[in-house]
């Protein structure tokens, strides 16, 4: 190999000499070539010099002067060229000779290698024979160790229980420091026996047994570290210098297990028990101590108390904030920088949270708490009063911190409350319209708001427990607050329908036994307000909790409930006029009779108990109040109509007549009397209805009866809806149409045009006249 390289430099010296003289040779043929060349551009140049300083005959004197000058010019180029080329020649010259050094070397080395080359195949016999020197230098080596570790084999045991004192006596350092040295002299023993025999193990086994105390210790001192550890807050708090100690004990661990695999790399031999990654166990053990602390704030349970999972959640919250602000304020200075102590401290925290609100979820949790446990997983976390408290900022971001319950869960969680809240809503109306009604049969009053309005405490108890539930909505998320309010819109449109039955069955239940309950027109006042109430408080509660963009999805859930409690209120009304009527019903009978015509006072006595009704219905809220006054003065009307209408009496002369029909204009006086004083401020309308009892009455006061179908004529056109059978019948309480005159007013009333007045409400179709037929009444 050696005269191969030889032969190599040699030819490549060769090559670069004769490529160098080549070169040189080609360099002077070029430039003979380019001085020809440059001879003819220079005589050239010389003729247009010239010509140009001759172009005029006074320039001919001075062509002894140009002569010179250019001869001076010439002069100087050619002594630098002459330096020029002296200078290249020397270059070539010194070049020359170095190639002719560098041969020579070349040769020198040549013979060199040759020499080295055949006294080193000379010595591989010798070499072979070395082998034995070698074996005992290795055995120089391992003894050598062995002499230098000698002391430290023979004080292991001493080493062992000063190391264990230390240990008890809680001075880890020095202690640490000593099983280091033990360990040292193991380690070092046992790689000389690796070296000097690899699978001689028992050796091995014989020292590892005779330092087998040495684990022991390591193990104890281990123990003490990760206790310390293990209450690291508190370490920090009292003595944060036994925490460093701890840390650098760590480290040096650390730095001994990179040269011990570092070591195996090159050897293949590394000391039992290594690596012992003790960094990596006392990240571990930080993790196990955080999730014990996270799992240990539970103290109650939902058994014991209802509020347990609220005051575990708050003790979660006030423990993880107050170790974030000590890690960071105290535990950064006990650790290296590398180490990055706070970063890892809040995410071991966050990933215990999360394994905890995890195991909290899957449990069975009530409404309530899966409402707790949203609000703190949503809220709380991220908030001021944890996460993203200013002292944490800004190593702690709490934006960017992960949700502790994945998507899927919180929507499982949702659906769940969703589920549990329909059924709660649900029991907790029917429990509350189940309380409402044993309170309708009670003896006393109901209660009145502070207007004077009889009310019970349905509506209040059901709103209440809306707005509860939408308020704990409203803490999750503005979607759950609209579910929630949707369902609770839901219910109670279910709810209303319950309601109405309910109030129903209630007007029924009284008819079978008016003396029961005993307040049962008070609390059906109640329960007619309690609809205005309802509708008040849905409107505020959407007004409250709805979006303006949301308004359109509920307008027909809106006006569908608004119907419901129109048709309750309706239905009360109408019941609390049943009752009315049904106490007026002897004195309507009076009506239309002899004995009315003798001076009956029926009319006054409906005056008097309407009003007395009517300042219980005093307490019936706007606008039920005018829709109830109304109806009753509609229907006192039509009752004295009707009355009229069944023919009781037949006045027998023009003097009952007029007798007949001032009392009935009398009568339609105090009607209207009585409404006005009970619509006074509503603005209704108390002329119409009683003016029909006027125009009747003047039909029947006519004396004279030629002038009778044009009195009735004008009855008509003021009152269309009036039948045949009503003339029919009017003219036979008048008692003085013949039957010829009764057909001609009909037929030729039928024969007319009719020109309803456009305000106008049809009154006289709910009148019917006994089951008599036009032709016998005309009879």
């Amino acid at each position: 190999m050696s005269i191969t390289c030889l032969h190599a430099c040699r030819d490549l010296t060769t090559n670069f000499a004769a490529d160098s003289v080549l070169l040189n040779y080609e360099g002077i043929l070029r430039s003979q070539s380019a001085m020809e060349e440059t001879d003819r551009e220079a005589v050239a140049t010389a003729v247009q010099r010239v010509a140009g300083m001759l172009q005029r005959p006074d320039q001919l004197d001075k062509v002894e002067q140009y002569r010179r000058r250019e001869a001076r010019k010439k002069a100087s180029v050619e002594a630098r060229l002459k330096a020029a080329i002296q200078s290249q020649l020397d270059g070539v010259r010194t070049g020359l000779s170095q190639l002719h050094n560098a041969l020579n070397d070349v040769k020198d080395i040549q013979q060199s290698l040759i020499d080295v080359n055949k006294d080193w195949r000379q010595s591989i016999n010798a070499i072979e024979n070395l082998k034995d020197v070698k074996d005992a230098v290795v055995q120089h080596s391992q003894l050598a160790a062995a002499v230098e570790n000698l002391k430290n084999i023979f004080s292991v045991p001493e080493i062992v229980r000063e190391t264990q004192d230390l240990i008890e006596r809680g001075e880890l350092l020095q202690a640490h420091r000593k099983l280091m040295d033990l360990e040292c002299s193991r380690d070092n023993l046992m790689y000389e026996q690796y070296r000097m025999d690899s699978k001689n193990t028992h050796d091995m086994n014989l020292i590892h047994t005779y330092f087998g105390e040495m684990q022991k210790l390591s193990e104890e001192l281990a123990k003490q570290l990760w206790m310390v550890v293990q209450r690291f807050l508190v370490t920090v708090r009292r003595d944060p210098t036994l925490l460093v100690s701890v840390v650098r004990i760590i480290e040096r661990e650390e730095k001994i297990d990179r040269r011990m695999l570092d070591r195996k790399k090159q050897t293949g031999f590394i000391p039992p028990g290594r690596p012992k990654k003790w960094k990596e166990n006392m990240f571990n053990i930080l993790e196990r101590t955080v999730s014990i602390r996270i799992e240990g704030t539970q103290a109650d349970s939902r058994g014991s108390d209802k509020m347990w999972l609220v005051r575990h959640l708050e003790i979660i919250r006030k423990y993880v904030l107050d170790d974030l602000l000590v890690a960071k304020t105290l535990l950064d200075q006990c650790f290296p920088p590398h180490y990055d102590i706070f970063k890892r401290l809040l995410s071991m925290y966050h990933q215990a949270l999360s394994t905890r609100m995890q195991e909290l979820a899957a449990e069975d949790l009530e409404a309530n708490e899966i409402v707790s446990l949203l609000t703190w997983v949503l809220n709380t976390y991220k908030s001021t009063e944890m996460m993203g408290n200013s002292e944490l900022s800004p190593e702690v971001d709490a934006n960017s911190l992960n949700l502790l319950l994945s998507q899927n869960v919180v929507d499982e969680l949702l659906s769940k409350y969703m589920s549990t809240l329909t059924s709660n809503i649900i029991g907790w109306l029917r429990k509350a319209l189940e309380t409402d009604k044993k309170d309708w049969v009670k003896e006393t009053e109901p209660e009145a708001d502070q207007d004077g309005y009889y009310q019970t405490t349905l509506p209040a108890i059901v709103f209440q427990m809306f707005e509860q539930n939408l308020q704990v909505a409203a803490q999750i998320s503005e979607d759950l607050k609209t579910k929630v309010l949707l369902l609770c819109l839901q219910q109670m449109n279910s709810f209303l329908t319950r309601y109405k039955d309910e109030a129903q069955f209630y007007k029924e239940e009284h008819l079978k036994n008016r003396q029961y309950p005993q307040c049962y027109v008070q609390y059906m006042i109640a329960v007619i307000n309690n609809c205005q109430t309802f509708k008040e408080s849905i409107i505020s509660l959407k007004r409250k909790y709805l979006k303006v963009e949301m308004e359109e999805t509920l307008s027909s859930s809106h006006a569908s409930m608004d119907a419901i409690l129109d048709i309750i209120a309706k239905e009360g009304c109408s019941s609390l006029l049943d009752e009315v009527f049904m106490d007026l019903e002897p004195h309507l009978n009076e009506l239309m009779t002899k004995k009315w015509l003798l001076g009956s006072n029926a009319v006054g006595t409906i005056c008097v108990t309407v009003e007395d009704y009517f300042n219980d219905f005093a307490k019936i809220k706007k606008p039920y109040k005018k829709t109830m006054t109304m109806e009753a003065h509609r229907k006192v009307v039509v009752e004295y109509i009707r009355a009229i209408m069944l023919k009781r009496i037949s006045f027998k002369n023009a003097e009952e007549r007029k007798e007949g029909a001032e009392k009935m204009i009398k009568e339609a006086e105090q009607f209207r009397f009585l409404f006005r004083k009970l619509a006074s401020g509503s603005g209704e309308d108390t002329e119409g209805l009683c003016g029909i009892i006027e125009a009747i009455a003047e039909v029947i006061k006519l004396t004279d009866p030629s002038l009778l179908y044009l009195e009735v004529s004008t009855l008509v056109s003021k009152y269309p809806d009036i039948r045949d059978d009503h003339i029919a019948a009017l003219l036979t309480v008048r008692g003085d149409a013949s039957r010829d005159m009764k057909q001609t007013i009909i037929e030729t009333l039928d024969q007319g045009p009719s020109q309803p007045n456009p305000n106008y409400v049809p009154i006289f179709k709910e009148i019917t006249v006994p089951t008599l037929n036009v032709a016998k009444l005309l009879k």
